[in-house]
């Protein structure tokens, strides 16, 4: 019989404002809301909208790391600037997420609004969500295996695809293309954290922004949909590639860790 391979992580991303582009990552601390110091910021427009990768991909050459436990954060610009500070909070705001849901914070005081401002040409102010790792969609963690990207590539007769175009919390190896698409309701043990793998995510327009630049090109959402059609997700039928997940056990977890994936529950007898 031929051996398995192991499931292991291959990449971690995080950002530390929602629509900036992802870092990579050796190892984070996952907590019950996410790992520490991701989505931690929001960028809104003049009304209080959410302004995502969706919507303009203006700040994926700018990158984020906010070091929560002194307040401060640094925002590195695409000529290698760092722009960094601490932390001063305002006026209360609620964000429209979507037309999904709203999510209350308080707007971040200094350089922030006017360093964003200039990139797109236009008012935004930056907003920190009252709750941890408030700007997450709608679950802590993303899941997204290799196999997955890798095939997505060849139906679309692509040499690649970056997976970092699809801003997922942890990347594995060793999976067959879309296995995480199974794991609904089951645990995974990795590192010293344990995840409980949630429904499917909805993808948006977001994937069709280069992850280094921001721009169009690749229409990954109707590559995806061309060999995957449409799905039923929690926020309804749409195209589906990746999966959320709980965070069941806080941990630490690093590029290289196994994840241990629990039995899938026995069928009840009738």
């Amino acid at each position: 019989m031929t051996p398995v391979p192991a499931l292991q992580v291959t990449s971690l991303t995080t950002t530390a404002i929602k629509g900036l582009g992802v870092v990579r990552r050796d190892e984070v601390e996952l907590t019950r809301t996410g790992v520490a110091g991701d989505r931690a910021f929001l960028i809104v427009d003049a009304e209080g909208n959410l302004l995502s990768m969706t919507r303009t991909g203006a700040w994926a050459e700018y990158s984020a790391y906010y070091a929560a436990e002194s307040g401060v954060l640094t925002v590195t610009c695409p000529d290698g600037t760092a722009v960094t500070g601490e932390v001063r909070l305002g006026d209360a705001l609620e964000v429209d997420f979507f037309r999904h849901h709203k999510v209350p914070g308080r707007v971040v005081d200094g350089p922030w609004a006017e360093l964003f401002s200039d990139r797109v040409g236009q008012p935004v102010r930056l907003v920190h969500p009252d709750a941890d790792n408030g700007g997450v969609d709608l679950r802590p963690v993303t899941l997204l295996g290799d196999a997955s990207v890798d095939e997505l590539a060849r139906r679309s007769d692509l040499d690649a695809v970056d997976k970092r175009r699809f801003r997922m919390t942890l990347g594995f190896s060793g999976g067959a293309p879309h296995a995480e698409d199974g794991w609904e309701g089951r645990t995974v043990r990795v590192g010293g954290a344990e995840l409980r793998v949630e429904g499917p995510v909805k993808r948006c327009g977001a994937v069709n922004r280069d992850p280094v630049d921001g721009s169009g090109g690749v229409r990954a959402l109707s590559l995806i949909k061309g060999y995957r059609g449409l799905g039923q997700s929690t926020l309804g039928r749409g195209v589906l590639f990746g999966v959320y997940a709980d965070v069941v056990t806080p941990g630490r977890i690093a590029v290289g860790d196994t994840l241990e994936l629990a039995a899938a529950p026995a069928a009840l007898s009738h």
